[in-house]
């Protein structure tokens, strides 16, 4: 069966999400690792994702951590460089559908706030025809009640959805509710996925 609409998640799918890279940049190596395994940064991005405030849930843990405050509050100052750049290929990939008329939406764990600061640097977030974010959603993958959401107003039947995610569970998840998925691993993957689901020929997918 083929699908009919495309759910794209955006980080390491669309635009690169890679934090470690950012702190290996701006405090070496040795100091990011201690940094990363003493302040769950990536918890706090959880909140975040949840609906939580950025700047606060970003100074909280720096209180709590005091001896690497400086490095956390690098996550809230520069958080917009962590994220990116964005995947071009997907990005064409995306705009390839939306000219065919295929439905395009996205389902991300993000935050209000972040998601904003994204929108402003990547001008094809606005060219979804819908999103679902987490963080105005107050739930984030793979939490079941999301993918029910996104059921509930997509206005297709979940076997007529296609959804690509880098993270494993994230795609179990959708894939136990009926939806068709890939694991993202590349936009070459995607385009191969696209084609077999004769959403786009193979000529419109470079």
């Amino acid at each position: 069966m083929t699908a009919k609409a495309v759910v794209f998640d955006i980080g390491n799918v669309l635009i690169e999400w890679q934090p470690e890279r950012f702190f290996d940049r701006h405090i070496g190596a040795e100091r990011r690792r201690r940094l990363f395994a003493e302040a769950d940064l990536h918890g706090a991005n959880d909140k975040v994702d949840s609906g939580a405030s950025l700047a606060e849930t970003i100074a909280d843990l720096a209180a709590r951590t005091p001896h690497l405050a400086d490095e956390i509050r690098m996550w809230h100052e520069h958080w917009i460089d962590i994220a990116g750049p964005e995947i071009p290929r997907s990005v064409r990939l995306m705009r390839a559908l939306r000219r065919r008329g295929v439905p395009v939406m996205a389902l991300s764990n993000f935050g209000i706030e972040t998601f904003r600061l994204a929108q402003a640097r990547y001008p094809f977030l606005d060219e979804f025809d819908q999103r679902f974010i987490s963080g105005h959603l107050g739930v984030i993958k793979p939490a079941e009640e999301i993918y029910r959401i996104v059921e509930r107003d997509c206005g297709h039947a979940p076997h007529d959805l296609l959804f690509t995610d880098d993270r494993r569970d994230n795609v179990t998840a959708a894939a136990a509710r009926g939806w068709n998925v890939h694991l993202f691993d590349g936009a070459a993957g995607l385009a191969q996925a696209l084609v077999a689901h004769e959403l786009l020929p193979e000529e419109e997918t470079e």
